[in-house]
């Protein structure tokens, strides 16, 4: 089976499955793994103008979702070329991929009617069946299924881990953008949950909205993680640093004790895909540090 991945999550669920060598082409974003992606053609790029900075980024988003324009643009002459059986892309987030609806009409366009699976997730669990999701469609059942134990296995024994520890769960206000400051959703609250804290302003399985500094301010947070969307560790501490701090900062108990930790988002939260588990991981090192 020929499969072209739209999407990261969909690139790393594919080759997490065992299924590296039917990929035939990813999205210009799909950077992990790395030997694997390095030389498949890129099927999707990007409308929004290099350079800017959050803030200039979240502008023009905004803008070009009022007027109706997608944020990514679909490279058909590539992807009519690679003649892929299984097309996957999503319809979760307007700003995360090509939109679903584009993708289906390029899809009716593309010789040999490839078939075309969306992805959804709105919480892990759904993560899991998105891996049962595609193990079927690629033919390859029972791989999803043992993946899934494997993955579940693994967060049974993070939670031991934190029941073990006991004692208090920090308070944590997970930042999936910047400037303005918007509040994480979907599985991130979870995420906290399982590695032993309480997220004061994300909600589970809903999507992520923009708060203010005054709002995270009556939070109190113990804990701030940056975890801007498609940005690693080190991109998103140089955009943490050139902002200057709200009034309210001083306000916030993670700020006062340097509880502010820039995470790769790519790897451990943006992405709806295997590696979120390594997320629980992290975060549970990051909450208690005692338990490393």
């Amino acid at each position: 089976m020929r499969i072209a991945s739209l999407l990261p999550s969909a690139t790393e669920i594919v080759c997490a499955l065992g299924l590296a060598d039917q990929l035939v082409g990813v999205s210009h974003e799909c950077d992990y793994p790395p030997d694997v992606v390095a030389d498949l053609p890129r099927l999707t790029r990007s409308a929004i103008p290099p350079g800017l900075t959050p803030a200039e980024i979240d502008a023009e988003v905004s803008a070009r979702l009022r007027r109706g324009e997608s944020l990514y643009l679909l490279e058909e002459e590539t992807l009519a070329a690679l003649q892929p059986d299984l097309l996957i892309t999503q319809e979760l987030c307007d700003v995360c991929a090509v939109a679903f609806g584009a993708v289906c009409e390029a899809a009716i366009r593309l010789p040999g009617n490839p078939k075309v699976i969306s992805l959804t997730p709105p919480n892990l669990a759904s993560i899991f069946d998105d891996i049962r999701i595609v193990a079927e469609a690629a033919g390859v059942p029972e791989r999803g299924e043992r993946l899934v134990a494997h993955l579940r296995a693994r967060l049974d024994r993070a939670a031991e881990r934190v029941r073990a520890l006991g004692g208090p769960r920090p308070r944590v206000f997970a930042m999936e953008w910047l400037d303005p400051p918007f509040c994480a959703g979907h599985w991130v609250p979870e995420m906290i949950a399982l590695a032993g804290g309480e997220e004061v302003l994300g909600r589970a399985g809903e999507p992520s909205f923009r708060v203010t500094w005054a709002q995270i301010a009556a939070a109190q947070p113990e804990v701030i993680l940056l975890i801007p969307c498609g940005y690693n560790a080190e991109e998103a501490q140089r955009e943490w640093d050139a902002l200057p701090k709200p009034a309210e900062w001083e306000r916030i108990p993670a700020a006062r004790t340097g509880r502010v930790y820039a995470l790769d988002a790519n790897s451990y939260c943006s992405r709806p895909a295997p590696r979120v588990v390594d997320g629980v991981e992290e975060l549970i090192r990051l909450l208690h540090p005692e338990a490393a």
